[in-house]
């Protein structure tokens, strides 16, 4: 299992990921699920990802080397796309063609085909853009009425992104909002955990303004995680006593 987010903001976009990959209880693995495609000045570029580990990487070593291109044209880079929503599409061909490749081997070993990514960043002056890929390779687009698109093991980290993320938020407030997001998953679900991967870009800057990997024991982390779960504590004290069942005495 895994958990990823990304949250478009007005000031720019963050992308975190954890980095756990298990095949049952004894097999715990760490591998990057948030992958940079990036030329500073010229296009910023991220990838996260959830789903089957070996698709995950035929797919990322498909836009890296060239996905073959259709009716006799050149393989193309992920690197060399021209637009964001062009790179997206690239992204669904390079899925598509490891499921062409593997499905006799998936099928017969009954095993499923399962790749979901995020994608965002900006090439050039086009608007910053953030997708939700699909294993069948088609998409949806991020937008400002709902400002993140999660993958993975997304049920437990939705509600604090629903309630605290617009548009407008601070892009750094987005990021301890992922942040918040990501550990209230790892509480949980056991199969999302530290080390995890963050990168924060912004807008029409062109390059990572942080790309950082938050280790177990980081204080900043600790202390979020502490402070959340005091907060919510604290929280649930204060709001009054249901009026349900037996009376209260006065």
């Amino acid at each position: 299992m895994t958990y990823c987010v990304g949250v478009l903001v007005e000031e720019g976009l963050v992308m975190v990921a954890d980095t756990r990959t298990n095949a049952g209880l004894d097999d715990i693995s760490t591998y990057r699920k948030l992958h940079h495609f990036n030329v500073p000045g010229e296009r910023v570029m991220m990838l996260a990802s959830a789903g089957n580990l070996s698709v995950t990487q035929s797919v990322l070593s498909l836009l890296t080397e060239g996905v073959p291109g259709e009716e006799g044209e050149p393989a193309q880079r992920l690197i060399e796309a021209p637009t964001m929503f062009q790179a997206a599409q690239l992204i669904g061909r390079a899925i598509r063609r490891v499921r062409a490749i593997e499905r006799a081997g998936f099928d017969a070993a009954q095993i499923r085909f399962s790749i979901s990514l995020l994608f965002g960043g900006q090439i050039g002056d086009e608007p910053m853009r953030l997708y939700l890929i699909y294993s069948a390779g088609n998409f949806i687009e991020c937008s400002t009425d709902a400002p993140f698109l999660q993958i993975g093991e997304h049920k437990y980290g939705k509600p604090i992104l629903d309630r605290a993320v617009r548009f407008e938020t601070d892009l750094y407030d987005a990021l301890k909002i992922g942040l918040v997001s990501m550990d209230s998953t790892m509480r949980s679900n056991l199969g999302v955990g530290l080390p995890i991967d963050i990168a924060v870009v912004r807008r029409n800057a062109l390059n990572l303004e942080v790309n950082h990997r938050i280790e177990a024991g980081e204080s900043y982390f600790h202390d979020l995680r502490e402070r959340w779960s005091a907060a919510l504590r604290a929280a649930h004290r204060a709001i009054p006593r249901p009026p349900y069942g037996p009376a209260q005495k006065s």
